[in-house]
C-alpha cells in the first residue's frame, strides 16, 4: 500500500533525529527533498530513489510526491527541524485535500531548529513564546510587522526564524527596532547558527547589542521577556516557581 510521510529530519545532524523518522526513511521507496536537506541524511538512505529540488520548489516537490503515491510508491517528504512548523507537511495535506486524493498522509515531528537553540542558549523559552519568522517571500511584510509588534507588547519571548539575507539585509534591523518599543534595551538576546551543524556558534548579547552582521539565515534569534536574564552561559526564563 502506498503512502506519502511527511518527515521532521530534525535541526542537522544525525543523532537530533527521532526514531521514528529513521524508521520512515528505511521503509520508503522513495525520498523527495531540498537538496541541501538531502545531503544531511545521505549516510541513512544512499539504497533509496531521491529527488531533490532547490529553494522555492516546494510545491513541485509535493506534486512529484503525490504522484509518486499514486503510481504505488512509499514516498518520505523531509523537512528540517519538524515538517509542522515552516515545513512541507501543511502543503502536502493541502495539495491532497485540493484534489480530492485518498492518499494516507502521516506527518512525522522532528527536532525543530528553535527546540535546538533553546537547548544550546540554556532554557530560554520557559514561558510563552511567540515564533516569528522574517521572511516575507510568503507573507506580506507589514503582516509580519503587526505581528512582531503585537508580540513584543504583550511581552512574549520571542524568537525569529529566516532573521537576515541578501534579498532582506533591513527586516532584522526593522524587526528589533518595533520589538525595542516595547522591551528595554538590556533585555537577554540568544543567537544561535548552524544548531546542531558544521560552524555552530552561540552568542549572548542584550537588544541594544545585537551583531547584525554576524547574523543570517542559518540563525535562530531569541529575545527573552522582562523576566529572562543570563547566569553563568547560559539564557533562562523562569517559569514561575517559587525558589
Amino acid at each position: 500500500m502506498s503512502w506519502i510521510k511527511a518527515v521532521g529530519i530534525g535541526p542537522g545532524s544525525l543523532e537530533h533525529m527521532t526514531l521514528e523518522a529513521i524508521d520512515a526513511l528505511k521503509e520508503c521507496d522513495v525520498v523527495v527533498g531540498y537538496n541541501t536537506y538531502l545531503n544531511l541524511i545521505k549516510p541513512i538512505i544512499q539504497d533509496k530513489k531521491i529527488i531533490g529540488s532547490g529553494m522555492r520548489h516546494e510545491v513541485s516537490r509535493c506534486k512529484k510526491a503525490i504522484e509518486l503515491a499514486n503510481e504505488g510508491k512509499k514516498v518520505c517528504v523531509i523537512s528540517s527541524g519538524d515538517p509542522g512548523i515552516y515545513g512541507m507537511a501543511g502543503l502536502l495535506l493541502e495539495l491532497s485535500a485540493k484534489e480530492g486524493l485518498d492518499i494516507k498522509i502521516e506527518v512525522i515531528p522532528g527536532i525543530s531548529a528553535v527546540n535546538m537553540a533553546a537547548a544550546l542558549l540554556g532554557a530560554p523559552l520557559m514561558h510563552d513564546f511567540a515564533l516569528i519568522s522574517l521572511s516575507d517571500h510568503l507573507t506580506p511584510w507589514e503582516v509580519i510587522e503587526k505581528r512582531l509588534d503585537s508580540a513584543a507588547q504583550a511581552d512574549f519571548v520571542i524568537a525569529l526564524y529566516n532573521p537576515r539575507s541578501h534579498e532582506r539585509e533591513n527586516h532584522l534591523d526593522t524587526a528589533l527596532e518595533i520589538i525595542s518599543k516595547y522591551k528595554p534595551k538590556d533585555t537577554p538576546v540568544g543567537i544561535v547558527k548552524n544548531a546542531s551543524r558544521e560552524g555552530e556558534k552561540v552568542i549572548f548579547t542584550t537588544l541594544e547589542s545585537v551583531p547584525i552582521e554576524n547574523i543570517d539565515m542559518t540563525s535562530i534569534v531569541v529575545i527573552g521577556n522582562k523576566n529572562t536574564f543570563t547566569i553563568g552561559g547560559k539564557m533562562i526564563t523562569p517559569r514561575g516557581y517559587k525558589l
